[in-house]
């Protein structure tokens, strides 16, 4: 047998995240003292009465198959999350729930773009969005931005970057991997851009909504447009804000014809999420809300830490982040320095090698010459990590 390979899949490549995360837990395996700090997952257990709604559902045999788009009871506590934290209204048919928030937007570009459809992403973007987009035989079309612009785009690059091919456009505020989020003002000016092309459909990707590294409270492009509510898609899910990642639960709310063709595909892919985890997922959104103040005060804490410390090396700049987990160093004048080294791939092959320190290259996101380096980890582990860097990088 020929190993012939769809177009589909070679047009595509292996998520870099999952691959450098993957070869650090290898080496750690191994016996080597690696520390990773590429990890897009928070280092806190699941809240324990999230955990005991799960048990609770094992027990009581909950372990059926459900409606292809989600319980009515988590369905239920999506539309009121919408309602108390967004202001948004939505009905059980504008509501599909999904393995993770991954997933919505799988099942999105699949339900409505088609080939040579264009895609607008803003870069430095989440590493899945063009490969997405590929695997729908779309075309990605990137806007770059800059540390300089605090790896935000202006209303004037929204702008030149549609053509008539244009069909959707995608923001992620707070960022994955920048950490950027876009103030209101800021979210306007992109608005005013969109309503002149009313055939563009707006994917805001909320799924860092609860992680805000300061006192500014959280806005969408939604929520200060209401005026594009036809046309806009609300991606999220349970996985950062109450550390869930495994439990495999995101959801997605928009037009219901939209969310009719999205529920189409997950029918003939996965079918309905886990059983057991919408239950969770449902008691993490209508439970007390608290459980998470003690995770984002810590990562409040290690971002200071995290930026500081990257500041203090010479060669690096790094913007304070406003949302996530990340920060998003630019490494190049560091990179310029070390013989043989030439891009961020080899940088972060470097730093694996010499002193264990696994980071994610800028490259993967859409921004050579910068590091992804996450502080969903311990104070420990990150005052030790940057002993190391501070000690190779500024010698």
């Amino acid at each position: 047998m020929k190993k012939n390979l769809s177009q589909r899949v070679q047009r595509i490549k292996p998520s870099p995240t999952l691959a450098i995360t993957a070869q650090a837990k290898a080496l750690q395996a191994e016996g080597k003292d690696i520390i990773g700090l590429g990890a897009g997952e928070p280092d806190f257990d699941t809240p324990d009465h999230i955990k005991k709604a799960a048990v609770h559902a094992l027990d009581a045999g909950f372990t059926k198959y459900t409606a292809v788009d989600g319980t009515p009871e988590l369905k239920q506590a999506i539309i009121n999350k919408f309602k108390r934290d967004n202001g948004l209204r939505y009905t059980p048919e504008q509501v599909l729930v999904s393995c993770g928030g991954k997933h919505s937007f799988y099942n999105l570009v699949e339900a409505f773009i088609s080939s040579g459809n264009e895609v607008i992403i803003p870069a430095p973007y989440w590493v899945s969005y063009p490969e997405m987009v590929l695997l729908a035989n779309g075309e990605p079309v990137i806007i770059k931005s800059s540390l300089e612009r605090g790896f935000k785009i202006t209303p004037q690059q929204l702008a030149a970057a549609i053509t008539p091919d244009t069909r959707l456009f995608i923001i992620n505020s707070p960022s994955n991997p920048s950490g950027a989020t876009y103030s209101a003002d800021e979210l306007l000016g992109l608005a005013e851009v969109l309503k002149r092309h009313p055939n563009i459909l707006i994917v805001s990707d909320d799924i860092y909504e609860h992680i805000r590294l300061n006192d500014t409270p959280f806005v969408n492009i939604l929520t200060v447009c209401p005026d594009l509510y036809e046309r806009c898609v609300i991606i999220n899910g349970v996985s950062k804000a109450y550390s869930m990642t495994g439990w495999r639960i995101g959801y997605a709310a928009g037009p219901a014809w939209l969310i009719e063709a999205m529920k189409k595909i997950q029918s003939q892919s996965t079918s309905n999420p886990c059983s057991i985890s919408q239950i969770a997922a449902q008691a993490a959104l209508d439970g007390e809300q608290s459980c998470m103040d003690q995770m984002i005060e810590a990562f409040r804490q290690r971002h200071e830490f995290t930026v500081s410390a990257l500041n203090s090396i010479n060669g690096i700049q790094c913007l304070h982040s406003q949302g996530a987990f990340y920060s998003f160093p630019d490494c190049q004048d560091v990179i310029k320095r070390i013989p043989n080294i030439h891009d961020d791939i080899k940088f972060g092959e470097y730093l694996l090698d010499k002193i264990g320190i696994a980071l994610i290259p800028g490259s993967a996101f859409g921004a050579p010459g910068h590091m992804r380096v996450s502080f969903a980890t311990s104070m420990e582990q990150l005052e030790r990590a940057f002993d190391r860097l501070s000690n190779l990088l500024n010698n």
